[in-house]
């Protein structure tokens, strides 16, 4: 299980530069290309070897400075009911607040792990500026500036000695395919349908109502774990926060999963949100399948599918070699073959060239189109092989690396993709000096 944190406080105490500061250098090590961030308020954030997830709640709140407290409070409950731990950031300059009191209210009745955090303390003036925020009642007070990164090492010291390690559950080792998407796609209709009458060959281990229910799926020769996020706790009022909680709630299942398929309503298309979804996949490196379901609503003319699925793609662009299928849940129509999908996208993802093979079918693709010369300089790239990690990646050796530009490593991953098939698996390109 990975460990979800969540960054919670009022508005311009500096949530979103404590999150760039633990995100960010890792991020530029995770995904290597430009333009994929859609989305600057979830992250992955590694220290002292333990991995773990950030989300900046702020991001989320509409209304800036004169945003409702009412609406705080809302996302600070969402992410007391998601996270694993939370850091609650106060601003030492400006003192206490009204409205940091209402949010500590909510923190001590919930027994989650949490932090109380200091910020826009310089090194060294912490005890004196900070001793106001002992009244909040939540334990000691973290100094940091999140700005200049003092005292944040000592911080995640704390943050990450209170982790319970991740336990190894008992999953049997077969593909887990994630079923996500914004809430009312049909994700548990799909569900439903997969497991419904062969309910009794099922085997369905308890997770916590928290985490996705796993479920093992063995029927017409598939044997896979399905990560099912849909139906757990109903929410009420969740609107407002529509985004914010879906995002959260699929976060878990996508780190946990090889291939998730993505549910998308035909009748809305693509949206805003879906992309959010989408861009968590790939910069997690899973596998993808978009499912276009309650198809059989939509007026249809011959090109309909065809028209639609160019468009779905557009909308996903840089990365559009996915896989989309069409579906009505409620009709059983081709549940089948998203299933059949989703298969065949874990095996392209585990999929390992043969250097040599790479090497026969890249060089002469790179000789009939080189990189543009930059600076008067030409790069020459001399040998590809394919780097032993989850996701495939691919390093390309030559004498100038940094002199390769963004289209040009576009150009590689699409021949790669042409004569290899990749479709609905992120691909990894690093140019390396020889």
């Amino acid at each position: 299980m990975g460990n979800i944190v969540a960054i919670v406080g009022r508005p311009n105490v500096g949530k979103s530069t404590l999150f760039n500061r633990l995100v960010e250098r890792r991020e530029a090590i995770v995904d290597p290309t430009e333009g994929t961030t859609r989305d600057r308020h979830y992250g992955r954030a590694e220290w002292n070897g333990v991995q773990f997830s950030v989300i900046d709640t702020g991001g989320y709140v509409s209304g800036g400075e004169d945003v409702f407290e009412e609406e705080i409070r809302r996302q600070v409950t969402l992410a007391l009911e998601e996270a694993d731990a939370i850091l609650f950031l106060v601003d030492a300059q400006g003192g206490m607040n009204p409205l940091d009191e209402a949010i500590a209210d909510l923190l001590r009745r919930w027994d989650k792990p949490t932090l109380l955090v200091a910020n826009k303390v310089d090194a060294g003036d912490g005890s004196a500026i900070s001793a106001e925020f002992y009244a909040l009642g939540l334990g000691e007070v973290h100094c940091i500036s999140a700005q200049s990164g003092s005292g944040t090492g000592e911080l995640l010291d704390e943050l990450v000695g209170g982790f319970t390690k991740p336990t190894e559950e008992d999953l049997p080792d077969i593909p887990k395919i994630a079923i996500v998407g914004k809430p009312n796609v049909g994700k548990s209709s799909l569900v439903n349908a997969l497991l419904g009458r062969e309910q009794n060959i099922v085997t369905p281990i308890a997770g916590t109502t928290r985490d996705p229910i796993h479920t093992r799926y063995q029927v017409f020769g598939f044997d896979v774990m399905i990560l099912d996020t849909a139906g757990i706790r109903k929410k009420q009022k969740v609107e407002e926060d529509i985004e914010f909680y879906s995002v959260m709630r699929s976060i878990r299942a996508i780190e946990e999963s090889d291939v998730c398929i993505l549910m998308i309503d035909a009748k809305d298309g693509i949206q805003h949100q879906d992309l959010r979804i989408f861009s968590l996949i790939e910069r997690n490196g899973k596998g993808v399948v978009v499912l276009v379901n309650k198809w059989d609503t939509l007026e249809k003319s011959t090109h309909t599918a065809r028209d639609y699925e160019e468009e779905v793609k557009e909308r996903l662009a840089p990365f559009k070699d996915v896989p989309v299928i069409f579906t009505s849940v409620t009709e059983m129509q081709r549940i089948h073959k998203a299933m059949e999908a989703a298969m065949q996208v874990y095996q392209d993802r585990s999929r390992k060239i043969p250097t040599s093979k790479l090497n026969e079918v890249m060089l002469p693709e790179i000789e009939h189109r080189p990189p543009p010369v930059q600076k008067g300089k030409m790069v020459r790239i001399k040998y590809v092989t394919q780097l032993p990690t989850p996701v495939p990646s691919f390093a390309f050796y030559c004498n100038l690396p940094q002199y390769v530009r963004e289209p040009y490593k576009r150009y590689l991953e699409n021949k790669l993709r042409a004569h290899f098939g990749f479709s609905g698996v992120p691909i990894r390109i690093f140019l390396r000096k020889k």
